[in-house]
């Protein structure tokens, strides 16, 4: 995937930003923080498999249960959206060298403001993966669809547009795939089942990432 000039002014300002300029003002700086905290007391080795995202990471505290044979670093920040992900890339995506990145995001994208299209949350995610193809070439790259949570109903068209429109991307792409939970977590004719989610009918109860695991786990590198 070739990146174009445009793209690469926005990996240079967003990597400014990511390096800490306004940091004190950005978004989710103490979440960075806590991150470098856990870094500077025992910083992960190379080559393990990184997930990145919003809270359905964040709250996936114990992720490495679900994948014992795996080395996961959870990089999960509540709250966050793609442009923050994409700001903050270099304090937790390039560092580790990860040989795989899981991305989930895109949702809080929409919720946070009605004017968000699917478009632009197909774009976000184009931008995110020019970025980690640019400085890690050599890693697999997979993004986990955003799901359909009961609280955000009024969003799941933008949510069906915006995952096809990343699922078509996603199979032009090289060492890359787009990972289905919304098919799965489906009940009869139901688009979601609500038992999986925790009385916010936004976040998933075990059962939950129970399907996650199903789902993410063949896509996992061993080596």
């Amino acid at each position: 995937m070739k990146l174009n000039s445009r793209l690469y002014f926005i990996i240079v300002v967003l990597s400014l930003l990511g390096n800490g300029l306004f940091a004190q003002t950005t978004p989710f700086y103490q979440d960075i923080q806590h991150f470098k905290q856990l870094d500077s007391q025992h910083f992960p080795e190379k080559n393990q498999i990184l997930f990145v995202g919003s809270s359905s990471f964040t709250k996936w505290t114990d992720v490495q249960d679900y994948f014992p044979d795996y080395k996961i670093i959870n990089r999960g920040f509540g709250g966050s959206s793609l442009p923050d992900v994409i700001r903050y890339a270099n304090d937790i995506i390039y560092p580790y060298t990860p040989k795989q990145v899981v991305i989930y995001c895109g949702d809080n994208d929409f919720a946070v403001s009605d004017t968000v299209t699917a478009e632009m949350v197909v774009y976000r995610v184009k931008t995110l993966f020019g970025m980690i193809r640019t400085i890690l070439p050599k890693a697999d790259i997979d993004y986990v669809a955003i799901k359909f949570s009961p609280s955000r109903k009024k969003l799941w068209t933008k949510i069906t547009e915006a995952n096809k429109g990343i699922r078509s991307f996603f199979k032009k792409q090289k060492n890359a795939a787009f990972i289905d939970i919304v098919t799965p977590m489906k009940k009869g004719k139901a688009q979601v089942d609500d038992a999986l989610f925790l009385d916010d009918m936004l976040h998933m109860k075990p059962a939950g990432y129970h399907i996650w695991q199903k789902a993410i786990e063949p896509y996992l590198i061993k080596e």
